[in-house]
């Protein structure tokens, strides 16, 4: 029987088979080669994005009642993890402001109507995430904390002595602030590739990505928000009575 392989088990020659640029063979090597980069980086977020995306369900299935002490860690591990892997989209992006824009203007054409907008996978995280409204991650995290005898305003005004809920809910900010500056730092590359432009898929282009940038669990930054304010009073009002 022969040994498994590095090759085999990551299937590398089907992974590095799957970059198909469109560019002529007319077109230049530093043309061909950037919308490689291109293609690679895109491919590459769409991985990290089945990642997370399946990190953030497992989470959400982790939090919901009945589940014991073993299942809440497990949800915090997951967290923790995509708030880590929402940095790697990040650097990704960052990585694609090495993409030359004389370059990008020559192939751009090739991709038609295909836009990045078009992601099944970004639009499921934003589903998870939620925007202006809370998605399933947050809404599973109520229903912990109601299973726990508590709410959210609760965890939020008991800080670490909230335990596990606390340190849930820190790994939630970290995924919204990640979440917030991977789709900021986004926006940037697009308004400096395009200008005004509009977008391949028909949009319009940074405009319309400016819409969609949102920072999730809107609630529970309010409810965070509402305690530092609470706490700031109390300090003012110590001081004045000294």
């Amino acid at each position: 029987m022969t040994a498994l392989t590095y090759s085999d088990y990551l299937n590398i020659d089907a992974l590095l088979s799957l970059q198909e640029t469109r560019s002529p063979d007319t077109a230049s090597r530093a043309v061909i080669h950037a919308e490689h980069f291109f293609m690679v980086t895109h491919q590459s977020c769409e991985l990290w994005l089945k990642q997370v995306t399946m990190d953030l369900e497992a989470a959400a299935d982790a939090m919901t009642p009945p589940c014991d002490d073993g299942d809440e860690e497990l949800a915090l591990e997951f967290l923790q993890r995509s708030a880590e892997l929402l940095r790697v989209l990040h650097d990704q992006v960052v990585a694609l402001e090495k993409l030359p824009l004389r370059h990008f203007a020559e192939f751009r054409p090739l991709l038609d109507g295909a836009s990045g907008g078009q992601s099944a996978q970004f639009r499921l995280l934003a589903q998870l995430l939620g925007g202006r409204r809370e998605g399933r991650l947050y809404q599973a995290f109520e229903r912990l904390a109601k299973h726990k005898g508590m709410k959210v305003a609760e965890v939020c005004a008991l800080g670490p002595r909230a335990g596990i809920l606390n340190r849930i809910a820190e790994s939630l900010l970290d995924i919204a602030n990640g979440y917030w500056r991977w789709k900021v730092t986004h926006l940037a590359l697009v308004s400096r590739m395009l200008g005004n432009r509009k977008g391949t898929g028909g949009s319009a282009g940074v405009d319309f990505l400016a819409r969609r940038v949102v920072l999730p669990f809107p609630q529970l930054r309010q409810l965070r928000g509402e305690v530092h304010e609470t706490l700031a009073a109390e300090r003012a009002a110590t001081g004045r009575g000294r």
